[in-house]
């Protein structure tokens, strides 16, 4: 839950800056959409939640090999 909190305040101020100096074309009306669907509850949101946290943990896995592999 704290990764998707994160995700959420992240998305959102990344949205704020992105609206804030009038660069609203696709790549933040993406980050746009996925904010949106990170705070709203529709059936579409859950799909969305799963790909996010599948790629969080594959990030983490990927960090705690690297990390276990040292010298």
């Amino acid at each position: 839950m704290v990764i998707s909190f994160s995700l959420t305040l992240l998305l959102g101020v990344v949205l704020f800056f992105l609206a804030r100096s009038g660069n609203l074309k696709w790549g933040p009306a993406i980050v746009a959409i996925l904010f949106g669907f990170s705070l709203a509850s529709t059936g579409a949101a859950d799909p969305i939640r799963d790909f996010l946290e599948s790629i969080s943990n594959s990030v983490s896995s990927v960090d705690d090999s690297i990390n276990s592999s040292g010298p």
